[in-house]
């Protein structure tokens, strides 16, 4: 384990504390008026999805993660776990939900996935910054109803519920954005 000082924090980074892994959520270094420098962090811990607040004197050590990066192909939904296959040696492996978390809402059959592990454990999925995926069901567009900026509720092939525009129609493909869960145009 590598050993680094508050100062050298970033967003997403790795932390192991108490046997615990947490990400770094958010951070700010505070310096005071009056008293030492100190940061204020926010942290979630990879494995139960628990956010907390963490405040650290300035300087501080801490040990860090080594988290690596491996790709994966996502095969299907068992209905307890999602399965996923090694793409150099193709073994599969079953990855519970809380694992995943909201990166579920954006994985289709053959999709491919970069996992982040620590040792033989998932703790996460990193996703591009916005997913291609298709409208399972929406209302249909009325004619003559064109307010600018209407929406209404669509329901993807993952069953994530975005809102779209009125002309948006069943069976396209869009474009959401991951960090959000918002559309950001057709695809």
């Amino acid at each position: 384990m590598a050993v680094i000082s508050t100062s050298d924090f970033k967003t997403g980074m790795t932390l192991q504390i108490d046997n615990n892994l947490f990400q770094v959520v958010d951070f700010q270094h505070v310096k005071p008026g009056k008293g030492p420098a100190f940061v204020r962090s926010t942290l979630r811990n990879s494995r139960t999805g628990a956010v907390i607040d963490k405040t650290w004197r300035a300087g501080e050590k801490t040990e860090r993660a080594m988290i690596d990066k491996r790709e994966m192909q996502y095969l299907y939904n068992d209905g307890t776990a999602y399965v996923f296959m090694d793409t150099e040696s193709y073994d599969q492996i079953n990855v519970m939900p809380v694992s995943l978390g909201d990166a579920a809402n954006y994985l289709v059959e053959t999709a491919n996935a970069v996992m982040l592990m620590h040792g033989d454990e998932i703790i996460g999925v990193d996703l591009p910054s916005s997913v291609e995926l298709t409208i399972a069901e929406t209302e249909p567009g009325i004619q003559g109803d064109r307010v600018s900026g209407a929406t209404k509720p669509a329901t993807l092939e993952t069953g994530l519920v975005v809102q779209v525009p009125l002309f948006i129609e069943q069976g396209e493909k869009i474009k959401v954005a991951t960090s959000n869960g918002e559309y950001t145009g057709r695809a």
